[in-house]
C-alpha cells in the first residue's frame, strides 16, 4: 500500500525547511508580509499613483518597490505549494496555498493600475527616462511592458481584469482537486488473478508491463473513471478556455493563441507550423507502430500496447541512488562546475522529494523560486522513464539555478518557451551515455526503443495535445458549445490520424482529454515539442562542438528573461523561426526506427 506522508523517511523528502523552517515560521512571516487591514494591503504602492511620469527615479522606484514585495510573496508561495503537493488533503498547508493565492490576487489587484499609467507616459519621456542610469537595469522590463502597449486597459478595467483572475482560478483549482485527491482507482487484475493497487504512479508501471491482462486492465479501469465523470471535467475544461477567450477579446487580441503568444513576441506562425510539420510527416509515426505490431506479435496494436518495451529479454530498472549517480555522469560535457552543482543539489542539499506518497501530487516538475534551492517533484518507481523523468526535471533545475545566480530579479526567470529545452537536452545527455554503456543487443535495443517513445511522446504525442488545444479554443471562440460528445469525436479523429489506421482506438481512449491538466495552462504543451527540436539540435551542436558551443549554450542557461526567448536560442545556436529544427528531430526519430528495426532483425537471426 501507498505511504502516509509522515512515514516517508526524511532523505526521502525535499528540504522545504530551507525557505522557513515550520508552517508557524511561515505564518509569521506572512502576517509581516501581507498586513491583516482591508484593501489596499500595501498602502505604499498607491503612493506612486499618478506619478510615474514625474522623473526617471520616480518610476525605479515605485517598480523596485512593487518587484521587492512581489519577491517576497512568490517565496511564500513557493513554501506553500510545496507543502500542498505533498499531501493535498493536508488542511494547514491547504489553506496556507489558498491564503497566498488570495495575497498575490490581492497584490495584482494593487498594482493594476501599473502598467497602464506606465503607457501613458509620452514615447519621447519615456525613452528619455530609459536611458538614465537609473533604469539601466530595467530598461528591457519596461520594454516588454511598452509592447503590449495596445492590449493593456485603462488603469479601472485593469483593476476589473486583476479582480476576475481569482475566479479564474477555480477551473484548474477544482480539476486538481478532483484528479489528484478525490479519484480513487481500486485495484486491477493482472494475468494471473493478483490484485493490483491503482493509482496515478502505478499506471505508469503497470502500462510497461509484459502481462497484456495488467495492461489492458490498468487502461480500461483509469479511462472508465474519467468516463464517469466526463460531464463534470468537460465543464471544468470548458470555464478554463472560455477564462482565455474572456481574457483575449477583453485585451483585443486576435485569438487566445495570440493572446497567450504575444507578450513572449513570439508568431502564432510558429505553433501552427509545428502542427503542420508533424502532420505532413505522420508516416514514420505509422513504420513505428507497424514496426511495434509485428516485433510484439499479439495481433492488432490496441494504445496501451504503445508502451511496453519491444524486448521482454531485459528490463532496465534503477534504484532512486542509482539513477541520481547517472543523470550526475551523464552531465559530464556541460562542465565540471555544472555537474558539481547538480551533485551538491542531490546529494546534499536535498532537492528531491522521491517517492510517490498518499494523496501527493501527480506527475513530476521542478519548482522553486529566486530566493530558493530548486525542488524537484517525482513519484519515483525505479523505471528507467522515471530516471529520464529525474534528468529531464534536473535540467529545469539547474536552468533555474544559472538563471538565478547570473540575473537580477526582474529577469531571474524565463520564458515557458525556453524551459522545456534544458530539460529535454539533459534527457539527451543522458541517453547518449547509456547507448554508450550499453552492455548487449538487448540493451542495445530496449534504449533505442526508450529514445524513439520520449521523441513519440514529447513531439508527435504533444503536437496531438496542442492541436486539440487550439481547436478547442476555436469552437469556444466561435461559440460553439464543448460537450463531451465533441470533445470524444474530435480527441478520437486526432488519435486515428495521429496513430494510423492499423491501431485500434479503443472507446476509452475517447476521453483522455479529461485526464491532461496541460490543457489548463493556456498554450504549454506546443512547447514540448518545440522544445525538444530544440533540444536535439543544441545536444548534436554541444556534443559535437567544442568549449565555444558549451558556453554558448551554458550562456543559454544563464539568460532568464534578459531577451526575448526566440533571440535567446538563436544565440545558442538554434532558431526556432526556421522549419529546420522540427525537420531535424522528425528526420532523427525515423532514422532510429529504422535502426532499431534493424537491431531487431539482427536479434532475431
Amino acid at each position: 500500500m501507498t505511504n502516509e506522508r509522515n512515514q516517508v523517511a526524511l532523505q526521502d523528502q525535499w528540504n522545504v525547511a530551507t525557505l522557513y523552517p515550520n508552517i508557524e515560521s511561515w505564518e509569521k512571516e506572512f502576517s509581516q508580509q501581507v498586513p491583516s487591514h482591508p484593501a489596499p494591503r500595501w498602502p505604499q504602492i498607491a503612493t506612486y499613483k499618478g506619478r510615474l511620469g514625474e522623473s526617471a527615479e520616480i518610476l525605479k522606484e515605485a517598480l523596485e518597490l512593487q518587484l521587492a514585495i512581489a519577491r517576497k510573496l512568490i517565496t511564500l508561495y513557493t513554501y506553500a505549494h510545496l507543502r500542498h503537493d505533498e499531501d493535498i488533503t493536508h488542511n494547514d498547508h491547504k489553506a496556507a496555498q489558498n491564503k497566498i493565492l488570495a495575497a498575490l490576487h490581492d497584490f495584482g489587484q494593487e498594482t493594476a493600475w501599473f502598467e497602464p499609467e506606465l503607457l501613458t507616459i509620452n514615447d519621447q519621456t519615456l525613452e528619455k527616462f530609459l536611458n538614465t542610469p537609473q533604469l539601466t537595469p530595467y530598461r528591457f522590463h519596461i520594454e516588454k511592458c511598452v509592447r503590449i502597449k495596445k492590449h493593456m486597459l485603462s488603469p479601472e478595467a485593469e483593476e476589473l481584469m486583476a479582480m476576475a483572475g481569482k475566479a479564474m482560478q477555480a477551473p484548474h483549482k477544482a480539476f486538481s482537486a478532483i484528479n489528484d485527491a478525490d479519484f480513487k482507482f481500486g485495484t486491477v487484475l493482472d494475468g494471473e488473478g493478483n490484485e493490483k493497487e491503482l493509482t496515478h504512479g502505478t499506471y505508469g508501471l503497470y502500462i510497461r508491463e509484459q502481462d497484456r491482462t495488467l495492461r489492458q486492465n490498468t487502461f480500461k479501469k483509469l479511462y472508465a473513471k474519467y468516463q464517469g465523470y466526463e460531464n463534470t471535467l468537460c465543464e471544468l475544461l470548458n470555464g478554463q478556455v472560455q477564462s482565455h477567450v474572456f481574457n483575449a477579446k477583453a485585451r483585443h487580441y486576435a485569438s487566445s493563441l495570440d493572446a497567450a503568444l504575444f507578450p513572449k513576441n513570439i508568431n502564432t506562425a510558429v505553433y501552427k507550423s509545428l502542427i503542420e510539420a508533424v502532420n505532413s510527416n505522420l508516416k514514420v509515426l505509422h513504420s513505428y507502430t507497424e514496426l511495434r505490431e509485428k516485433v510484439l506479435n499479439i495481433g492488432p496494436l490496441h494504445l496501451y500496447d504503445m508502451h511496453v518495451p519491444l524486448t521482454s529479454e531485459i528490463d532496465i530498472r534503477l534504484p532512486y541512488n542509482e539513477a541520481e549517480d547517472i543523470v550526475i555522469e551523464s552531465v559530464a560535457p556541460l562542465g565540471t562546475e555544472y555537474q558539481n552543482l547538480l551533485r551538491k543539489g542531490f546529494k546534499e542539499q536535498r532537492w528531491v522529494d522521491r517517492f510517490e506518497n498518499k494523496n501527493k501530487r501527480s506527475g513530476a516538475y521542478s519548482s522553486g523560486c529566486y530566493d530558493s534551492q530548486p525542488y524537484i517533484l517525482m513519484n519515483y518507481k525505479e523505471q528507467l522513464k522515471d530516471v529520464f523523468t529525474l534528468a529531464h526535471e534536473a535540467g529545469h533545475s539547474m536552468h533555474s539555478l544559472l538563471t538565478h545566480t547570473h540575473q537580477p530579479y526582474q529577469y531571474g526567470d524565463y520564458s515557458i518557451f525556453l524551459a522545456e529545452v534544458a530539460s529535454t537536452f539533459n534527457e539527451e545527455l543522458l541517453m547518449r551515455l547509456m547507448l554508450e554503456r550499453a552492455k548487449s543487443k538487448e540493451e542495445r535495443i530496449y534504449l533505442i526503443n526508450q529514445k524513439i517513445e520520449d521523441i513519440r511522446g514529447t513531439l508527435f504525442r504533444q503536437t496531438m495535445f496542442a492541436e486539440f488545444e487550439l481547436w478547442i479554443h476555436e469552437m469556444a471562440e466561435q461559440n460553439i458549445p464543448l460537450t463531451p460528445k465533441l470533445l470524444n469525436d474530435q480527441y478520437y479523429q486526432l488519435n486515428r490520424r495521429y496513430f494510423g489506421e492499423r491501431v485500434v482506438i479503443d472507446e476509452e481512449t475517447h476521453v483522455e482529454w479529461a485526464r491532461i491538466p496541460h490543457f489548463y495552462y493556456n498554450f504549454y504543451v506546443y512547447q514540448y515539442a518545440t522544445g525538444i527540436s530544440a533540444a536535439l539540435a543544441l545536444s548534436e551542436r554541444v556534443c559535437h562542438g567544442g568549449a565555444k558551443e558549451r558556453e554558448e549554450y551554458l550562456s543559454f542557461l544563464k539568460a532568464g528573461s534578459s531577451r526575448y526567448p526566440i533571440e535567446i536560442l538563436k544565440m545558442a545556436g538554434v532558431d526556432m523561426q526556421s522549419p529546420l529544427p522540427v525537420a531535424s528531430a522528425i528526420k532523427k526519430f525515423g532514422a532510429l526506427v529504422t535502426q532499431l528495426g534493424k537491431e531487431l532483425e539482427v536479434a532475431k537471426v
